[in-house]
């Protein structure tokens, strides 16, 4: 959340109701001023659709999704075969790992938070600073990365190659290609099993469709405290942010606990300076399934998480009332969450590498 706009004074005047009353037919309705606040939000906010069929662009087929959750759960893509795509980005913990940073490759400390992989199909780009454009680019960063899954890029084909099971897959799931079992193949199927990782139904998206009821009372009070006080202006669209970048620290340096000098952040991909200290905004979608909280992992509490962006993006001293509110919205954003079959992965044959693990 960070000071982005000066809101009118009638956006700020948006009023304040309690769930719709109940008509004689048992239906949900609002007054004139709930109306209000719904078509405010709606102006800033979009629903996730029910399937992930129904994301425009989307091109993955079932043969891929099944190949890609195999891939995504299989640790052998590690150099140790201890860590998977999934060991830092757990699915039954809201698409994070519940760590303040990541353990990878002998025992190695990730540098940043791991972000949710649950709706990163909708973010502008991949990584706390961007610089995977998709998911594509994202499934190849962690494989290769020494501090991660260390297994070097000429090596993954080679061991995906030698584990038998794995080559009709890929021929089914690519076929026509000339060599299917191959590292850009592999991340093309991790990126389309990622793809059907949304969490639709969140009773904000509830609320955009038109159920004023599905919000109660403290939540519309604090989805208007959201959009009121600028948080609205970087969390917004179909991810509750994830759409853009934002220095951290807008309107005061929040202390090197929540943004350590060290991390220049997007500056380190762009080399420009106006990017020092600038992070993609992160989606506050299942926001409270997915603490600790921000690039560094440093907050816990989510209420301590609003007050220091109230301070450090809104220069604003947010109330208890405030924060207790503003959290209370922020729960109506976790959705439906994906269900997973953990896959039964293909036996290694003799010439797949064996673990190291020093």
């Amino acid at each position: 959340m960070r000071q982005g706009f000066v809101f009118s004074a009638a956006a700020l005047a948006l009023a304040l109701v309690a769930c719709g009353k109940q008509d004689k037919t048992g239906g949900s309705t609002t007054t004139p001023a709930s109306e209000e606040l719904m078509k405010t939000a709606r102006g800033q906010f979009k629903v996730i659709p029910a399937s992930w069929k129904d994301i425009p662009g989307t091109t993955a087929t079932d043969d891929q999704i099944a190949l890609g959750a195999m891939l995504y759960h299989d640790p052998r893509l590690s150099g140790s075969h201890a860590l998977s795509c999934a060991s830092c980005h757990n699915i039954g913990l809201g698409g994070g790992d519940d760590a303040s940073t990541s353990i990878g490759h002998k025992w190695q400390q990730g540098g940043r938070n791991a972000p949710t992989v649950l709706n990163a199909v909708f973010n502008t780009a991949q990584f706390w600073d961007g610089r995977a454009k998709d998911l594509y680019e994202q499934a190849g960063g962690p494989m290769v990365n020494p501090i991660e899954m260390n297994s070097p890029k000429e090596h993954v084909a080679e061991q995906l190659k030698s584990i038998p099971g794995y080559a009709p897959l890929f021929a089914k799931a690519f076929p026509g290609a000339g060599d299917p079992v191959s590292i850009e193949n592999a991340q093309k199927a991790i990126a389309a099993f990622e793809t059907t990782l949304i969490t639709p139904n969140a009773p904000f998206d509830q609320y955009l469709n038109g159920k004023a009821d599905a919000l109660t009372a403290d939540q519309k009070a604090g989805l208007k405290l959201f959009i009121g006080k600028g948080c609205a202006a970087c969390h917004n669209g179909i991810n509750v942010g994830g759409g853009m970048y934002a220095k951290f620290g807008v309107m005061e340096a929040p202390g090197d606990k929540y943004r350590p000098a060290g991390d220049k952040g997007r500056e380190g991909v762009t080399h420009n300076v106006s990017d020092e200290f600038a992070f993609k905004v992160p989606t506050l979608r299942n926001i409270t399934l997915t603490a600790p909280y921000f690039h560094t992992g440093s907050v816990w509490d989510l209420s301590e998480a609003v007050r220091v962006m109230g301070k450090a993006q809104l220069g604003q001293q947010l109330s208890d009332d405030e924060v207790t509110k503003i959290v209370s919205f922020l729960g109506a954003l976790q959705g439906d969450q994906p269900k997973v079959v953990v896959p039964i992965l293909p036996a290694s044959g003799p010439q797949t590498t064996r673990p190291v693990r020093n």
